[in-house]
């Protein structure tokens, strides 16, 4: 399960969006109907995560976390309590809480940037940030590709 993209989409004044119809159509082909959503570790941007993904990260985690680690319990707690399980509508949409679209500084206008087996959610003034310039791009993508050839 890939997604693809970089799709505009408005918030209704109750909160909801349109997924758009290219990634519900990739759910539904690997049979997905749950969806959960949190803000991202590193940006401030909201995203979904088809539930077997989900799943996949939690268990790459809790692998790692030692369960009489306090610290390491403190953050499996933090990482949870953060998400949220959604259901698309009849209509393809989901409702955004008011804290996260607060966390992610949405307004009405988002933007949904396909990210391998995630979907990233952003406001639409910050989907700037997550790019790099086309120089840098250019020259980090080369890097990468030719590291340890």
């Amino acid at each position: 399960m890939r997604f693809l993209g970089n799709i505009e989409a408005k918030v209704d004044a109750k909160g909801r969006v349109f997924l758009p119809a290219t990634f519900r159509k990739v759910l539904q082909a690997a049979g997905e109907e749950t969806l959960v959503m949190r803000k991202d570790v590193h940006q401030r941007c909201l995203v979904l995560y088809p539930e077997s993904a989900w799943n996949r990260k939690m268990d790459a985690l809790l692998a790692k976390v030692n369960e009489w680690d306090d610290v390491g319990q403190q953050v499996v707690r933090q990482y949870v309590s953060e998400a949220e399980v959604l259901t698309l509508d009849g209509n393809g949409r989901f409702l955004i809480q008011k804290r996260y679209l607060q966390m992610a500084d949405i307004e009405q206008t988002v933007r949904f940037i396909g990210m391998n087996d995630v979907i990233e959610i952003w406001a639409q003034e910050k989907t700037t940030e997550p790019f790099l310039s086309q120089e840098d791009f250019a020259a980090q993508l080369k890097a990468i590709m030719t590291a340890n050839t």
